[in-house]
């Protein structure tokens, strides 16, 4: 049937090569990427919500913080994979209109982990995860049209 469908559309009618039907196989439903994109979130804005409870312990509060604030960041953001699919959810990121706040998010994002665990420096994991928050802030607005310049005025304004 598929491939009558192929011949009436004025498609090729030659059978589909292996990489087309590995990508047809593993393709996902809407209501499945859906049902991902959600739990993948919940599961971000839980370690988040962890993260900061965490904060609260004596000894290793802090770092356990900025892991888990970091791990929650990553999931919320991968999340959005779901949705549009790795390819294209790359390539938006890597725009010319939001390299900067992607590459400083990342960034961010790696250096809290290393502050963390290798460097045992819990004031600078303080400083990246406030940095974390400023710079995915900055790249998540970068979807909204016209958003970041309304930020601009408005910090300019507050700052005149």
């Amino acid at each position: 049937m598929d491939k009558l469908k192929r011949v009436l559309s004025g498609q090729e009618a030659e059978e589909p090569g292996p990489l087309a039907e590995a990508i047809d196989a593993t393709s996902l439903s809407w209501g499945t990427r859906l049902k991902a994109f959600i739990a993948c979130f919940a599961i971000g804005v839980l370690c988040s919500i962890l993260g900061t409870c965490l904060l609260w312990i004596p000894r290793k509060g802090l770092i356990l913080f900025a892991v888990f604030y970091t791990l929650g960041n990553i999931s919320s953001l991968g999340s959005t994979i779901f949705l549009m699919g790795p390819m294209k959810q790359l390539k938006r990121m890597f725009e010319p209109t939001r390299l900067i706040a992607t590459i400083v998010m990342l960034l961010c994002l790696i250096l809290t982990l290393c502050s963390a665990f290798w460097w045992h420096n819990k004031g600078l994991a303080l400083i990246f995860c406030i940095l974390q928050f400023f710079a995915l802030a900055w790249y998540s607005i970068s979807y909204i049209p016209f958003a970041r310049d309304a930020v601009k005025k408005c910090a300019a304004a507050c700052l005149t």
